[in-house]
């Protein structure tokens, strides 16, 4: 491949990998292009604790090198075991960021939210536990608000409350109005929900 073939068929310089600026060139024997592409050394090196030596290949070479690249090349069966742990690298200790010498960061009183905007969210990730430590999903809890209730309301007080909304918005029992029909639908839906959750068994 020629220097000039390969600045004709070359990609854009924003080519998603290219990290060279063409003043080196392409590490592979006889290729005079430049070496845009940066590669580990094959033998791993830089995966350890060793400095980092890169090496560079032109596009058609540095492709052909992750073809045949191996992560684990030089590796002992211990360190390959080690790497593919899901947690691989999780688990190392890093040092706590200190305050002194520095400014702390602001306190959440001191963020103005006059739509708040930060409030709201907050809350609705510590929304509140029922007392018996039974669990309530979003689903429950916004069930529980179509009905009006709080969240340690028990099975008989969420009956009758199902019952009472019924009697208010039912055509059959208001006289006929039939305004009120995807309200009922809603409470019908709620008290479903709720009757077979665990909070209420």
């Amino acid at each position: 491949m020629t220097h000039e073939r390969e600045k004709k068929d070359r990609p854009s310089p924003r080519f998603h990998g290219r990290v060279g600026d063409g003043a080196r060139p392409c590490m592979e024997p006889g290729c005079d292009a430049p070496g845009e592409f940066r590669a580990p050394p094959p033998d791993g090196a830089s995966l350890r604790d060793e400095p980092a030596i890169y090496r560079w290949f032109c596009l058609d070479h540095v492709r052909a090198f992750n073809a045949r690249y191996n992560f684990f090349a030089g590796m002992s069966i211990d360190e390959i075991n080690a790497a593919q742990r899901p947690y691989a690298g999780w688990e190392r200790e890093t040092r706590a960021f200190a305050t002194s010498g520095a400014d702390r960061p602001p306190a959440w009183a001191d963020f103005s939210d006059p739509l708040d905007a930060i409030g709201a969210r907050f809350r609705a990730r510590t929304a509140a536990q029922r007392t018996d430590g039974r669990p309530l999903s979003e689903g429950d809890r916004r069930a529980l608000k179509v009905l009006g209730l709080g969240t340690d309301v028990d099975r008989r007080a969420l009956r009758e409350r199902y019952a009472s909304l019924v009697r208010q918005y039912h055509p059959d029992r208001n006289g006929g109005d039939r305004s009120f029909e995807t309200k009922l639908q809603q409470v019908i839906a709620a008290y479903q929900q709720l009757k077979g959750a665990p909070a209420f068994a």
